[in-house]
């Protein structure tokens, strides 16, 4: 048997036997180690895999439902990088006519409310039902590697095995409201896909959830009770942005104190202007764990989409919130503009200590930016 084994970089050239650590060859084969494909082979099959796919076969493969081509299409949607954006565009493009039939669903909630188990629940009666079903779990992002942290996909096991479900984590990445600025062009891609039933999922309450409002049809506010006064356990503001409360864990001893945060809460939306033209918002109560009300919570989702529809308001929110997404993108494109500009970049580090040293006021210094940006070649 010939010994093929050799030593590591740290051990001594004239080291003895003392030294036992010796590295040995690997097994030629995939990555889990087992036979039939040596490394160059393995690699090559890897690249096959993620070869360069046309704005073509992007298009045709998320409308024949194609999964593999869904994600990549998304993750294209995502990237920052300017060749990925031009192919991206040219592909909602190409799917754009195949969009809009879907009805979209915000979802937020107070910490503990169970968003996660709340959103398995319905998106599996509603699998069951023939509906397919996108979950758009956007989480928090890690402010080392930007990465996910939370991991919705893994906290929604059974839903996520359900052939009629996709569920799509995305991290927040520092956006306002965990709401990733590719989230709009995101929803478009899966009723692309056909998928009718659109769930995002944001971080958690707050003012920043103005965010999924302006991208969603009906916003659903996730309630908790037992936690003392029902009403601060939210600001008023967001309670505005809902057409629907809803007291999660009504289920056990928790059931009856469920119910009277329900009064609670009808009591004072008395108080509150609706967030839709024409719709009372309402508390309601559910269950995720034992399913309990949680087929009277899409009910209510159908109604409010026949009410609004009848009425035009569905449509006229549709309309406004596209014409919102033109102008928040100009914003983002403008803010970016100006933070590349060179001259406002040799310019930003004087006028930072010119105004933490109170050298200058703010207003002075935003003036003095400006102009750079304005009066400077790029």
């Amino acid at each position: 048997m010939s010994d093929d084994r050799q030593r590591p970089e740290w051990v001594p050239q004239q080291a003895g036997a003392e030294f036992t650590t010796s590295v040995m060859k690997g097994v030629d084969g995939g990555h889990d180690g087992m036979p039939g494909a040596t490394s160059s082979e393995a690699l090559s099959a890897q690249a096959t895999r993620r070869r360069h796919i046309s704005v073509d076969e992007y298009a045709q493969g998320v409308l024949e439902g194609d999964r593999t081509i869904l994600a990549r299409a998304i993750t294209l949607i995502e990237s920052n990088a300017s060749a990925h954006i031009d192919t991206a565009q040219e592909v909602l493009q190409r799917l754009l006519p195949h969009t809009g039939a879907s009805i979209r669903v915000g979802i937020t909630g107070v910490p503990g409310a169970g968003k996660s188990s709340f959103i398995e629940a319905l998106g599996l009666m509603l699998c069951e039902r023939g509906h397919r079903v996108a979950v758009l779990a956007v989480d928090p992002s890690s402010s080392v590697t930007r990465g996910s942290i939370l991991g919705d996909k893994t906290r929604m096991e059974q839903l996520s095995r359900h052939p009629n479900a996709f569920i799509r984590p995305s991290p927040s990445a520092g956006n306002l409201g965990g709401v990733t600025r590719k989230s709009r062009e995101t929803i478009l891609v899966c009723e692309a896909g056909g998928f009718d039933v659109i769930l995002v999922e944001t971080v958690g309450v707050g003012q920043s959830e103005v965010a999924v409002r302006s991208m969603a049809d009906f916003f659903l506010l996730l309630m908790l009770t037992g936690a003392g006064d029902e009403l601060q356990g939210i600001k008023k503001g967001v309670i505005e942005l809902a057409d629907a409360l809803v007291i999660n864990k009504a289920d056990g001893d928790n059931k009856l104190r469920a119910n009277a945060a329900r009064a609670e809460y009808t009591r004072a939306l008395h108080y509150l202007s609706p967030a839709t033209e024409g719709w009372p918002t309402r508390a309601y109560t559910c269950s995720a764990l034992t399913g309990d009300g949680i087929a009277n919570v899409w009910e209510v989702v159908e109604h409010f989409r026949a009410q609004t529809t009848a009425s035009g308001v569905f449509a006229a929110r549709r309309r406004a919130q596209t014409l919102e997404w033109v102008f928040a993108m100009i914003e983002d494109h403008l803010r970016q503009r100006f933070f590349d500009h060179p001259a406002v970049q040799a310019l930003m580090p004087q006028i930072k200590q010119a105004v933490v040293e109170g050298e200058t006021t703010p207003t002075a210094a935003v003036k003095a930016l400006l102009h750079a940006f304005e009066h400077k070649p790029t």
